[in-house]
């Protein structure tokens, strides 16, 4: 370390700060020591002052190692204010220009540039290593570094590779960096970058300013997505969503319904990112939708919430995202929409991956859904998975503690499990000893003979869905814990082997429940009398023209009927699967009823609640019913609008539902023949609903889903519209 140097002086000079957050300090004085450092330091804590500073203090040019394009622009933007020469850092990408890259390496051969980003592609080229190999280099940064991990939440194999690189162009001390780590993902990280002798340094994760609550995702959550940001006005937020596609259409759904909203996916060319990037930071837009692409190294400190409209794939990413709301230490509200079903489709995507990478993914969804389902308190679960102990009962400050179930007693409930782990040899995973717990005799169960063990079956008088809570708050308790090297394995730690012994009162929470049943129904804002008038008006409709009465409208639309109360068919059109079609083939005598219950009791209608539909979705369909006119394959139709099928299915059921006619028995003939059609015809013909859960439990033996909804969009569409 370079002597009489007084950090906080020099802090004051290039930043203007007065004092260190946190380990800034001890941080910045081993990286001057030239000691290897990895710091685990949440989103908001200052990480990158923690590289920045040792960098402009040492002889020489430190290298950053860093995923994002945008990132490096926003940070070598940053640095450049606390200096008068635009050459004291650089970044060296893909983005650059030839004569950009030569005033690059000229500023940094010179020994002006003393930080240069580059991303871990750029470093891997052997003219950029020859390059690097005759600069004098003070330390390297790998920054976010959780990519190296397969157990990180944003693995990228390009990572693997800086070690041998650094080998190449030249040893000097390397400072690791990430703001979610887990203990397996911390080891990998060490190990792959060769620091076994790295000092730590370890930073709270708790975030205490930021409220954490998990809703269930309806069919409503468009609505109830815009009934929020209405209440949130001028506000600065993040929605992310899984796809592309899904990106793009809420954007456009919530600028038609007039708020300040823009898309953001790394399908988008570089231009159009930037300048949203920018809009964002300079508050001409209040919203931005994205892909998880956005948001790294975004300096934003006042983003008032982030809301997940999809489940993460893991914890790890969930807590990286959430942290970009409130890091100014004020109002930051993480909002999650929850389905399990939204975790089989992940699921589903994996297949066709390696084993061990689906294996992998599996387990960290199934860490996501356990923080999605219980009803503990979130912050305690948050702060556990990343290996900190938070003490509190409740934090005040989450939707588990603001609104605490009753606890039950489970102190029996937790022997047998420990005995359990024990029976198996602690070699087994959750699922597999839960199976073992309720007697589900499963072929791996019986492969092991763990039928055969005493505690086979023995708490089969509850549910699967109880003893995962068993499960999840013994883990918090520290009864039992999660091994690192085989993660997954359940092991009996030290306190479980003194419960067994001596048993005291173990309390715990029933996991909250985001069945699709639960989340289908009606919203409290239905006005239940109007509602029940038009089902009445339905079973009319649907008796005089002998059909089903869901063919004439869904329960949903009859809910948002109820609630926005439409009185004209252009109204009644914008409801939720009311196409043109069938506002008017049914609408009049509807929006006639609403009229009259409206008169007679002096209702205001919410009109400035209405969520407008996207009219630009009309040119998708289009298309796709084009497409179905000239018979075209639904496969091909899928692949070539880069869809799976269920969601071309989504697509076409939308389609189908709002009113129009459309003949897809070309196709389903191929599928299915004459006598499976109408036997499953007469399913929903006779049928008082059309959901395709309750059509799997009478007829899923023969069919698969997709068979049954192929064959419901051909029903809906013959006999509704």
């Amino acid at each position: 370390m370079k002597k009489n140097i007084n950090l906080n002086e020099q802090l004051k000079h290039y930043f203007g700060f007065d004092t260190f957050k946190g380990d800034q300090k001890a941080i910045i004085e081993n990286v001057l020591a030239g000691k290897d450092t990895f710091v685990l330091m949440p989103t908001g804590g200052g990480k990158s002052l923690c590289y920045q500073l040792p960098a402009l203090l040492l002889d020489g040019t430190a290298i950053v190692i860093s995923p994002l394009i945008a990132l490096m622009k926003n940070q070598v933007d940053a640095i450049r204010q606390v200096s008068a020469d635009d050459g004291i850092a650089h970044f060296m990408n893909s983005s650059l220009n030839k004569a950009s890259l030569e005033q690059v390496k000229s500023d940094v051969t010179s020994g002006h540039t003393k930080l240069l980003y580059v991303a871990p592609e750029s470093l891997t080229k052997e003219e950029n290593v020859d390059f690097l190999r005759g600069v004098k280099i003070s330390f390297y940064a790998v920054d976010e570094a959780h990519c190296i991990s397969e157990w990180g939440h944003d693995f990228r194999p390009e990572y693997r590779r800086i070690r041998p690189i650094i080998n190449e162009i030249g040893p000097a001390p390397v400072i690791a960096l990430t703001a979610t780590a887990t203990d397996k993902v911390r080891g990998d990280i060490k190990k792959n970058l060769n620091m076994p002798d790295a000092t730590e340094f370890k930073s709270s994760f708790n975030r205490p300013n930021l409220y954490y609550e998990v809703r269930p995702k309806t069919k409503d959550i468009d609505k109830e997505l815009i009934k929020f940001l209405r209440q949130n006005k001028g506000k600065s937020g993040i929605i992310y969503c899984l796809s592309r596609r899904r990106v793009e259409e809420l954007a456009e759904v919530l600028r038609a319904n007039d708020i300040n909203a823009r898309a953001y996916h790394a399908g988008m060319d570089t231009s159009t990112r930037t300048q949203t990037q920018d809009a964002f930071i300079m508050e001409d837009i209040d919203i931005i939708v994205a892909t998880i692409a956005f948001g790294m190294g975004i300096d934003k400190p006042d983003v008032r919430f982030v809301i997940h409209y999809d489940i993460p794939k893991s914890l790890e990413g969930y807590y990286q995202e959430t942290g970009r709301a409130g890091r100014d230490g004020g109002e930051g509200q993480c909002i999650t929409f929850f389905s399990y079903k939204d975790i089989q489709k992940l699921e589903k995507f994996m297949e066709g991956k390696p084993v061990s990478e689906q294996d992998i993914g599996r387990q960290l969804l199934q860490e996501t859904a356990s923080y999605a389902e219980t009803s503990v308190c979130r912050r305690k679960v948050l702060l556990h998975y990343f290996g900190e102990e938070y003490t509190k009962e409740n934090c005040g400050n989450c939707d588990n503690c603001l609104h605490p179930k009753e606890r039950i007693e489970a102190m029996n409930d937790l022997v047998l499990l420990l005995k359990t782990v024990l029976a198996v040899k602690e070699n087994f995973k959750i699922p597999h000893l839960i199976n073992i717990i309720v007697g589900h005799a499963t072929d791996e169960i019986i492969s092991h003979k763990h039928d055969d063990l005493e505690v086979f079956g023995l708490g089969n008088s509850k549910e699967p869905r109880y003893w995962n809570a068993v499960i999840r708050q013994a883990l918090l308790g520290e009864y039992i814990e999660k091994e690192v090297e085989n993660y997954g394995l359940i092991k009996v730690t030290v306190r479980g082997k003194k419960f067994m012994q001596k048993p005291v009162s173990f309390l715990i929470t029933e996991d909250n429940s985001f069945d699709s049943a639960d989340v289908e129904g009606g919203t409290s804002v239905v006005d239940e009398e109007l509602y029940s008038m038009l089902k009445d008006l339905r079973k009319k409709v649907a008796k005089e023209k002998n059909i089903p009465p869901y063919v004439v409208f869904q329960d949903p639309s009859l809910e948002a009927m109820a609630t926005m109360y439409p009185i004209t068919i252009d109204e009644l059109k914008n409801i939720p699967g009311v196409g043109e079609g069938k506002a008017r083939r049914y609408g009049k005598a509807f929006c006639e009823l609403i009229q009259r219950h409206c008169e007679e009791y002096d209702i205001v209608r919410p009109e400035d609640l209405r969520v407008r539909t996207v009219a630009n979705k009309s040119k998708a369909k289009l298309a796709i019913i084009q497409a179905i006119d000239r018979k075209v394959d639904l496969y091909d139709m899928a692949r070539s609008r880069g869809l799976d099928f269920d969601e071309l299915l989504d697509e076409i059921d939308a389609i189908v539902f709002s009113g129009t006619k459309i003949d897809i028995s070309y196709f389903v003939k191929e599928e299915l023949d004459a006598d499976q059609i109408e036997e499953i015809f007469d399913y929903f013909r006779e049928s008082e609903t059309d959901d395709i859960d309750d059509a799997l439990d009478e007829l899923g033996d023969e069919y698969t889903e997709e068979q049954l909804r192929l064959v419901r969009i051909q029903f809906l569409s013959e006999l509704g519209n």
